[in-house]
């Protein structure tokens, strides 16, 4: 490739659905870790993103740079949205100006991207996530400009492979045809496009996640909570996809036999109720603590609280918050059917279904201070090797190929 193309700005049109300081999950902190990334690589970003009308435009300071233009499209979508969650959010807000239902809803946010897009000046159009590639296919049909899809996540992830939603799957489909590249951030994620959505691989660009690097990553300690118990933490959100029954499960197991635990789930979701009912059922309902969503300096306070961190995820894209642990000096058990656990050696991994080595594995780390240690140690080194930085690079490369 010349040089000047390799050496010039690259002028990148980018579309998300949800950003930080709003974001509800891991896409959220990939694209704002990505997009950091790229402003320091010789790379303008014009964003374009929904936001939730009850959320104010001050928020956004920390988005001020002065590669990064953003620009709102006003909707009440937001990540990870189910038809249910549309319904509920639109009577909440009774305004005229939302569609029906959340399919209307996306192509109304389609048709005001799309105008937006008109008046920008780009080299490529980027995408994170179904809800943006109908924009994304009519901003590369006018503009004739290259189409990148990233995908964080698909719908057989979201529904662990049972119950896909036909519409959002037609439009992932539609979105990674129509795609010029596709960026995933795994092989796992790769593999599942390959076989479910039968793309070439060839057309597929696999650019792991990162994680922002703490100044100081020591553990805290004299924490009210850790005087008397262990704590195993999961922090996600409570869906299908996280395996939180599965958490459930394996902290019974693991309390017949350490009394000594104390299990705190950290997050959001539909199925908070159930588990809550499910601790109760399980008859651990006093040894289990729900945090609700929790803000990014609390997220840094329970990872660095907490004695082992537990991710059974049952389709995993990622999964940022292994690093995030990793970064906390908190030792680390995750699926094995998750991408993160393609590049990272120094935790315990397991099959999500499997509660009994899950729960065993949750009592070696809490009873073996050896154990613990050597991971928190080796961890906390191998995580440095993850920067957004390389990220950024592997995207940029990508761009490249569409110049």
């Amino acid at each position: 490739m010349p040089l000047r193309n390799r050496m010039r700005t690259i002028k990148v049109l980018m579309l998300g659905w949800e950003f930080p300081p709003k974001n509800t999950g891991g896409l959220g902190t990939a694209c704002y870790g990505l997009t950091k990334g790229l402003v320091k690589n010789n790379t303008e970003i014009t964003l374009i993103l929904p936001y939730d009308i009850d959320n104010t435009i001050e928020k956004l300071k920390i988005l001020s740079t002065s590669d990064i233009k953003v620009e709102w499209v006003k909707t009440i979508l937001s990540p990870y949205m189910t038809y249910n969650d549309y319904n509920t959010r639109r009577l909440k807000y009774k305004s005229q100006i939302y569609g029906k239902d959340l399919a209307e809803e996306v192509e109304r946010y389609t048709r005001n991207a799309i105008e937006m897009s008109k008046s920008e000046d780009f080299d490529v159009v980027h995408c994170h996530d179904w809800m943006t590639f109908k924009a994304g296919m009519g901003i590369k049909e006018f503009s004739k400009k290259s189409l990148i899809v990233h995908i964080h996540s698909t719908e057989f992830d979201r529904t662990g492979g049972n119950g896909a939603n036909q519409y959002v799957y037609d439009i992932e489909k539609a979105g990674m045809y129509s795609s010029d590249y596709i960026i995933a951030v795994s092989n796992y994620t790769k593999n599942m496009i390959i076989r479910h959505y039968g793309i070439p691989p060839e057309k597929i660009f696999v650019v792991h996640n990162a994680v922002w690097h703490n100044n100081n990553s020591a553990k805290e300690n004299g924490r009210l909570l850790r005087k008397n118990h262990k704590i195993v933490l999961f922090l996600g959100r409570i869906t299908l996809q996280k395996g939180p029954d599965y958490f459930m499960y394996s902290a019974k197991k693991a309390l017949d036999i350490e009394p000594n635990l104390l299990f705190v789930i950290a997050g959001k979701g539909d199925m908070e109720q159930y588990i809550i009912e499910k601790s109760a059922e399980l008859g651990i309902a006093d040894k289990v603590i729900f945090t609700g969503f929790l803000t990014e300096s609390e997220v840094n306070s329970v990872y660095r609280m907490a004695d082992v961190y537990v991710m059974p995820s049952v389709s995993e894209p990622f999964g940022i918050t292994t690093l995030e642990a990793m970064n906390n000096g908190t030792p680390v058990i995750i699926s094995r059917q998750s991408g993160v656990s393609e590049i990272v050696n120094h935790c315990l991994k397991v099959d999500f279904w499997d509660i009994n080595q899950i729960a065993s594995k949750i009592i070696s780390v809490v009873r073996y201070n050896e154990l613990k240690e050597c991971l928190v140690e080796n961890s906390s080194n191998e995580v440095m090797r993850f920067s957004w930085d390389t990220s950024a690079k592997r995207c940029i490369e990508v761009y490249q190929k569409c110049l």
